[in-house]
C-alpha cells in the first residue's frame, strides 16, 4: 500500500479517508508516512479476541511461574542483583513455557481503526492526552503460536518442564552477573537431570534431549515487549511488568495481577 512500506497490492483507499488523511497530516506539521495505519494484512496491529479470559489465564500462569522461583532454594542463595537480572532476562521464557504446560491457547482479532475524523477534531488536544499504546502485528503474533505449538508437539511430561524451567532460569551467559560460574552450574545440574529423565521416558528417541533445548532456545527470542502489550497491558496499564514481577517474587507489597 502507498502509506505504509509493505508493497501491497492493494493501492485503492476512499475518497473521504484520502482527504481525512492529508487534513490530519497537515495538521500534525507534515508528519511522513510512518504514522499512518499500515494496510498490509500481517502487519497489522492485532488484540486479543477474548482478553478477559486470556489475561487471566496468562496471570495464573504468571503467578505459577513466580512461585517456581520461590520454591526453588538455589536461585535465593544467589545475590539479590543476581536474581533480578535472571529475573528481567529469563522471565518470557518461563512464562511461555507455563503457557505450553497449562495448554493455555488464545485467539487474536484485528484491532479496530482508530477513528480519522475523531483523530482530527481531537489532534489540538492531543498534547494533553495519553500516548497511544503500541499493539502487536499478526505476524509477530502468529510467530508466538508457532513456538507454542512447536512444544506442544514436544508432549513434555511434569518433570521435563521442571527441569527444562531450571535450565533456562540459571542462564550463566546473562550480563552483570556476579555468580556465573555458580549459575553456570546450576544450569548444567538441571540439564544433566534432564537427560537423565528423558533416557527411561523415551529410550528410543536419542535425540529429543537436544531437540528440547533447541526448541528451549527459540522461545528466548520473543520480544518481552510483545508478551507484555498482548497479555498483560490490558491488566496493568502503563505499569512496568519486570517491577510487578519483582514486587510478587519478594512479596513487597502484595500486589496481585488481576484483570
Amino acid at each position: 500500500c502507498e502509506r505504509c512500506q509493505c508493497h501491497s497490492e492493494d493501492k485503492h483507499t476512499a475518497i473521504l479517508y484520502t482527504l481525512l488523511s492529508q487534513n490530519l497530516n497537515h495538521s500534525r506539521g507534515g508528519r511522513g508516512p510512518a504514522h499512518q495505519r499500515c494496510l498490509c494484512h500481517q502487519h497489522r496491529t492485532v488484540c486479543l479476541r477474548t482478553p478477559h479470559v486470556t489475561c487471566q489465564a496468562a496471570s495464573n500462569v504468571l503467578v505459577k511461574t513466580i512461585s517456581f522461583m520461590k520454591n526453588l532454594p538455589s536461585f535465593h542463595l544467589l545475590p539479590r542483583e543476581d536474581q533480578l537480572l535472571l529475573l528481567d532476562n529469563c522471565w518470557v521464557p518461563l512464562f511461555l513455557l507455563g503457557l505450553v504446560q497449562e495448554m493455555v491457547t488464545f485467539e487474536v482479532m484485528e484491532t479496530p481503526a482508530p477513528s480519522m475524523l475523531k483523530k482530527i477534531l481531537l489532534d489540538g488536544q492531543s498534547k494533553r492526552q495519553e500516548p497511544e499504546r503500541t499493539q502487536p502485528t499478526l505476524a509477530a503474533v502468529q510467530r508466538l503460536q508457532c513456538c507454542l505449538n512447536t512444544f506442544w508437539s514436544l508432549d513434555l511430561s511434569p518433570k521435563e518442564y521442571a527441569y527444562l524451567k531450571g535450565a533456562i532460569l540459571f542462564n550463566p551467559d546473562v550480563p552483570g552477573l556476579r555468580a556465573s560460574l555458580y549459575i553456570e552450574s546450576l544450569q548444567r545440574e538441571a540439564q544433566r537431570a534432564l537427560q537423565e529423565v528423558l533416557q527411561p521416558l523415551h529410550p528410543e528417541d536419542q535425540g529429543r534431549f537436544a531437540r528440547i533445548l533447541l526448541i528451549a532456545s527459540t522461545l528466548k527470542s520473543i520480544p518481552p515487549a510483545l508478551i507484555t502489550d498482548l497479555f498483560f497491558r490490558p491488566v496493568i496499564g502503563n505499569a512496568d511488568i519486570v517491577e510487578l514481577i519483582a514486587e510478587m517474587l519478594y512479596e513487597i507489597t502484595g500486589r496481585q495481577l488481576a484483570p
